[in-house]
């Protein structure tokens, strides 16, 4: 996160720039009727940090109920996007407005990209803490453009070249089913839509749902143009489970069939060494400050990466997405399809 311009104004005092510590903007207090009106209000100011840094965490609003949420992220952006293919269930408080992931609070979610595997992603996320966990739970932020150059180049160039590729098998036990993750239990409303998202699929004899999609790893940063590492490689492999974990999804579905996975583009495992670089080098270059309740952040999600950090509960953090990219233009994959019924 490079260093800024300090904002001084009475409404706006300061954005607090401090190594290994995302962009802090300080505000008085606001009274909470009105916060919907501050939001509207600063909504240039605090896209200005955004782009400037890539996020920007906003403390002293003291946010505290969902619907106080929604009405703020309202303002903050014109329209917020719908959650598809998540790959865990999430709660729905307001149209376009959510609760974090479900995951276990003991296991990190490592870092990431919002959606990187579908076909439009969100350019930006809107986060708002209404309980910060007593220990943990930090959104970490992580520079996609200085993740990239720090990765060994020619793991770069592979990915670069072929892309990867991401397979999941939808089930009502691990992560989101299929009627959750595609918001309906209409099977030719989902092929329609994994038709058009790019998305290959076969139906399995038990009723489970198989995909397949190959995303580019490495795109331009739509504002400048800079090359950065956006994708979800390490954080949804195998190898980034705790050991325990993956051995009982291999135990219960098979290596072939694990709840999701991910691989090159060209189809070939991506080992546990190279998950475990990946990994390494986010972590090397991860800046964090741990939620205060009433908190609010807004990331670039082409520009940062983010992760959640294990924590104690209770933890309430409520998200939005926003400002979907164009597809990138990739080639199909090579290989076919997972066998089951229609592509």
């Amino acid at each position: 996160m490079s260093p800024g311009p300090v904002l001084t104004s009475a409404s706006v005092p300061r954005a607090d720039l401090c190594p290994g510590k995302p962009p802090i903007l300080r505000v008085p207090t606001p009274d909470q009727a009105g916060l919907p009106a501050w939001a509207a209000e600063h909504r240039h100011t605090l896209h200005g940090l955004v782009t400037e840094h890539g996020a920007v965490l906003v403390r002293g609003l003291a946010l505290c109920d969902t619907g106080q949420v929604a009405s703020v992220f309202g303002r903050l952006t014109p329209a917020l996007m719908t959650d598809t293919e998540a790959f865990a269930p999430r709660q729905a408080y307001a149209p376009g407005v959510y609760s974090s992931t479900a995951w276990p609070a003991n296991q990190p979610m490592c870092m990431h990209h919002e959606l990187s595997y579908t076909h439009s992603p969100p350019g930006l996320l809107l986060l708002a803490c209404l309980t910060a966990p007593t220990t943990g739970g930090a959104t970490a932020l992580a520079d996609s453009a200085t993740v990239l150059e720090a990765l060994p180049p020619e793991l770069v160039q592979r990915f670069e070249q072929h892309g990867w590729l991401l397979t999941r098998t939808y089930n009502d036990d691990i992560g989101a089913s299929w009627t959750e993750a595609f918001g309906t239990d209409d099977r030719a409303a989902v092929e329609s839509y994994c038709r058009a998202n790019a998305v290959e699929f076969a139906w399995q004899a038990d009723g489970a749902l198989r995909t397949r999609q190959r995303r580019p790893a490495v795109v331009r940063d739509p504002a400048t143009g800079r090359r950065r590492w956006f994708n979800q490689i390490a954080f949804l492999n195998e190898w980034t489970l705790a050991p325990e974990v993956r051995e009982y999804l291999v135990d219960v579905y098979g290596p072939e069939a694990l709840p999701f996975n991910t691989f090159f583009g060209d189809g070939e495992p991506i080992g546990e060494d190279v998950v475990h670089l990946i990994n390494t080098v986010y972590d090397e270059h991860t800046v964090r400050e741990p939620w205060q309740s009433g908190d609010l952040m807004l990331i670039d999600n082409i520009r940062t990466a983010h992760s959640r950090e294990p924590f104690e509960p209770p933890r309430d953090v409520l998200v939005a997405m926003a400002a979907p990219r164009p597809p990138a233009s990739f080639p199909p994959a090579p290989a076919a399809a997972p066998e089951g019924s229609t592509r």
